[in-house]
């Protein structure tokens, strides 16, 4: 799918992307502009939320697990924020990145929302415990997500920010060493969008 709302005089606007959605006002505008690339999403109930620490991560999408409990289209989902870029002698507030980054990274994320709104809860219980316990499942997961995030026109941030994080000196080697072992690389992401513009121009 291409980026369909362009937000021009004849499209939604980024307020539009607002309905049912919790955003910190610091990071609002990144967080709509991504929005704005998931069209499917515009009605689901999101909360996006700072966190002082999220283990192993610097973003985490999740179902509000009570909200299982309701029909599919009354679930809730949180993309927790860690508050702060943790970088190998210091950090910086998340939103002081570059919003490319921020946008690309939130675009990943909402990938994620997009797997769990097609899965029935049971699924998403299991998807759970599998992301907990198989490097393979974690694997699957995270290109799936960046596969949501290409055919949705986001190839570049994502690609972008997966180099922003390899290639940055002061970014803890462990953690771009997990993010090479468990997610796709800026290369295989490079060959998605080069596949996915080469379908569209088949006649």
């Amino acid at each position: 799918m291409t980026h369909l709302l362009q937000l021009n005089s004849n499209t939604a606007s980024f307020a539009d992307f607002k309905k049912n959605k919790e955003i910190p006002k610091i990071i609002e505008a990144n967080v709509l502009k991504a929005l704005s690339y998931y069209p499917e999403l515009q009605n689901t109930h999101i909360r996006f939320e700072f966190k002082q620490h999220i283990k192993k991560s610097v973003m985490q999408a999740q179902p509000a697990a009570l909200s299982l409990l309701r029909k599919k289209e009354n679930r809730i989902y949180k993309i927790n924020i860690s508050a702060l870029f943790r970088l190998t002698h210091t950090a910086i507030p998340i939103h002081q990145l570059p919003d490319s980054i921020m946008i690309g990274w939130i675009g990943h994320e909402l990938g994620h929302i997009m797997d769990y709104e097609s899965r029935s809860t049971w699924s998403i219980i299991g998807f759970g415990i599998s992301y907990l316990l198989s490097k393979k499942f974690i694997q699957r997961a995270e290109l799936t997500a960046d596969t949501f995030a290409v055919t949705h026109g986001l190839g570049a941030y994502i690609i972008e920010t997966k180099r922003f994080i390899l290639e940055h000196a002061d970014i803890p080697q462990a953690y771009k060493d997990r993010i090479a072992r468990l997610y796709t690389s800026p290369d295989e992401i490079v060959e998605q969008v080069k596949a996915l513009e080469e379908e569209r121009e088949l006649p």
